[in-house]
């Protein structure tokens, strides 16, 4: 049980007496990278929201590396080492792209050491020559990336990403999966996501999440040979969201 990341038992979250997520369990080992994917009202962003204290559970518990965070606020989760990535980008547009970078890594690192983090995540991101431009005036797919390295720059134990490629075009997503696969190199992931080709680019592990509960967990090959899965999600609503 060592290589346990992350672990959620018996979580639920009710809205007006409706579960939009019902007893779910989920484990997370060291390394990983698990896609967690479902049709519309799957409770996959529900999940989501819970795991990263934007919402607090109505019933059961979450435990990153044993420290119980289930009624933790978002800026302390991120203090204990998790890094969250937004569907909507959360970066500063009146300040360039590498100050967005520093302030996240002094946020863990302090002044001294956040020099020489940005240098290095400006290169992963491949966004070294805009360092000096403005966040504001960046297209949305590079906003995307100061968001991921602004999550980099803090260097966290494990990373949280929603939808990273939401908006972006099919050529930024692939550049995307590349970051994302490179990332997992050091990291462990969990990545919200209803875009099944960047899915199958990416997956490791997969969770399918179906009327607020886990529906099934495999790989990318046995979740695409379940036939109850390409039922609820992979066949007819396989662009649905959630």
């Amino acid at each position: 049980m060592n290589d346990v990341v992350l672990q959620a038992r018996g979580l639920v979250k009710e809205f007006g007496g409706l579960r939009a997520v019902n007893s779910v369990d989920f484990t997370l080992r060291r390394g990983e990278l698990r896609c967690v994917i479902g049709p519309n009202g799957g409770g996959k962003s529900t999940l989501f929201k819970l795991l990263t204290g934007q919402l607090k559970p109505t019933a059961g518990t979450i435990q990153f590396k044993g420290l119980d965070v289930t009624r933790l606020h978002p800026h302390e989760i991120a203090r204990a080492g998790i890094g969250i990535k937004f569907q909507v980008p959360r970066v500063y547009d009146a300040l360039s792209v590498a100050e967005n970078l520093w302030l996240s890594a002094r946020f863990r690192h302090g002044a001294a050491g956040a020099g020489p983090i940005v240098d290095r995540v400006l290169t992963e991101i491949s966004l070294g020559e805009r360092r000096a431009s403005l966040v504001g005036y960046l297209s949305h797919g590079d906003r995307q990336w100061v968001e991921i390295g602004m999550v980099l720059a803090s260097e966290p134990d494990l990373i949280l990403l929603d939808e990273p490629t939401a908006g972006m075009t099919h050529a930024e997503a692939r550049r995307t999966a590349d970051l994302v696969r490179e990332i997992n190199r050091r990291a462990t992931l969990i990545v919200v996501e209803h875009d099944m080709d960047f899915v199958r680019s990416i997956a490791g592990f997969v969770t399918v999440l179906h009327r607020g509960a886990v529906l099934a967990e495999g790989t990318m090959e046995q979740i695409r040979a379940n036939d109850v899965v390409r039922d609820v999600y992979l066949g007819k609503r396989q662009h649905a969201r959630g």
